[in-house]
């Protein structure tokens, strides 16, 4: 299965978690990272470009920082820009059917956080809903996502145990991710 994972972080340099995740993934065979900020400094997405390229993967990963409940600005822009009616969904809109996809995201707060009741109010799931609405609209199956908690937190051990469980989980077959 070929593996797209699309990369929306601001200030990658700057950032140990998402980078060790992308670490993690370098030199797997089928999976390959497309860095949305490096790519677009200007934010003038190749529209045609990007869907080109989304129709040689089976599986699409967004991973990002999740700050103030969402995700960066230029993902939002290129799902904005993308997936767009006549090509993603409506009428015609059947390039992204059965394709799937997943959410990998790094967070500040806990996972106790990120619990009815907690600290954030709602899961990850709820928080995600969003994104999954989004992406079922264009046909895709959205797949359980992946979380980082304490990501300005962790140590370099928990950094790597983090990396390798990503590594894991984007590549994981459905049913093991169903577990």
């Amino acid at each position: 299965m070929n593996i797209l994972v699309v990369a929306a972080h601001p200030k990658l340099e700057n950032s140990r978690a998402n980078r060790a995740l992308l670490d993690a993934i370098q030199g797997i065979e089928n999976v390959h990272v497309h860095d949305l900020y490096k790519e677009y400094p200007n934010w003038h997405i190749d529209v045609k470009r990007e869907q080109e390229r989304l129709l040689g993967y089976e599986r699409i990963v967004f991973q990002f920082p999740f700050y103030w409940y969402s995700c960066p600005p230029l993902l939002k822009k290129w799902f904005d820009d993308v997936l767009v009616r006549g090509w993603a969904y409506g009428p015609d809109g059947n390039h992204l059917k059965d394709k799937e996809f997943m959410v990998a995201i790094t967070a500040g707060g806990s996972e106790n956080g990120f619990r009815a009741g907690g600290d954030n109010r709602f899961t990850i799931s709820e928080l995600l809903r969003p994104i999954q609405a989004t992406l079922t609209h264009c046909k895709g199956e959205f797949l359980p996502p992946y979380a980082m908690y304490d990501a300005d937190r962790l140590t370099p051990h928990q950094f790597r145990e983090q990396a390798e469980r990503y590594a894991e989980h984007i590549q994981a077959g459905v049913k093991q991710l169903a577990r």
